[in-house]
């Protein structure tokens, strides 16, 4: 499954999501007030068998699939949707305090300050056809009874990992397991490089070959794209296959 070939978005928030930072557009410098000319008279295909094209039919709508990115704490969940949403995306982000010291451990590379306490939401169209709807888990354990709800109609996962600190997803894999979703297990280059090597991972992590396992920069559109492309060739294959079972 492909996709357009992106342009990388700038940041800047809402501004960064404009058609204009997004796809290279000239800024407008007033408003449109319709075309300089007339569009040309509509001359129907030549040929025994030609019809003119339906007048008011309303274009298909995209296929909603929802997919959730899911992992331990501070891996970059809530980097890897605000990266890929085409909208502003809703989180659910609140300040770290005192209380936190010794139950919620973003690593120590990390300069992490908030953290999820529900869930992050944003969307990106694929196509004409197919958008994609994402939904980012809260890593602490103790919001892990919010999992089963918002895992309810999602076709994949994508489990986000930082190969220093392997232990915080495992919770993660097991529940994707258990609930036999697919899932792809994506580990983000925190710095552009990683702890270990994709090999290693898969042998510490204990997954088989039948789950793919990606390397990919959260806060780069297009490499988290590719991560999210190969989520849904996984699901696509498990309904294909489920289909002809």
């Amino acid at each position: 499954m492909r996709s357009p070939e992106w342009p990388v978005a700038p940041l800047g928030g809402v501004a960064g999501n404009s058609a204009a930072a997004r796809y290279g557009m000239p800024p407008a410098t007033g408003p449109i007030v319709g075309r300089a000319t007339p569009p040309p008279a509509y001359q129907p295909p030549s040929g025994a068998g030609a019809t003119s094209p339906p007048v008011g039919k309303p274009a298909t709508p995209p296929i909603p699939v929802k997919i959730l990115v899911a992992g331990g704490f501070g891996v970059g969940k809530t980097t890897t949707v605000g990266a890929i949403s085409e909208i502003a995306p809703l989180t659910t982000e609140a300040e770290m305090t005192s209380a936190g010291i010794g139950v919620d451990d973003p690593g120590a590379r990390s300069t992490k300050t908030t953290t999820t306490v529900a869930m992050d939401f944003g969307c990106v169209t694929i196509d004409r056809s197919l958008k994609l709807y994402l939904f980012g888990t809260p890593g602490q354990a103790r919001f892990g009874f919010m999992w089963d709800d918002l895992a309810r109609g999602a076709l994949g996962a994508l489990v986000v990992v930082d190969s220093a600190r392997l232990d915080d997803c495992f919770p993660a894999v097991d529940f994707f397991e258990r609930a036999g979703l697919p899932f792809v297990v994506g580990v983000n280059a925190f710095d552009g490089r990683l702890a270990l090597e994709l090999g290693e991972i898969r042998w510490a992590l204990a997954i088989g070959d039948h789950v793919p396992l990606v390397q990919f920069d959260a806060r780069d559109r297009l490499s988290v794209r590719d991560a999210l492309l190969v989520v849904l060739d996984r699901a696509l294959e498990r309904a294909t296959r489920d289909r002809s079972a």
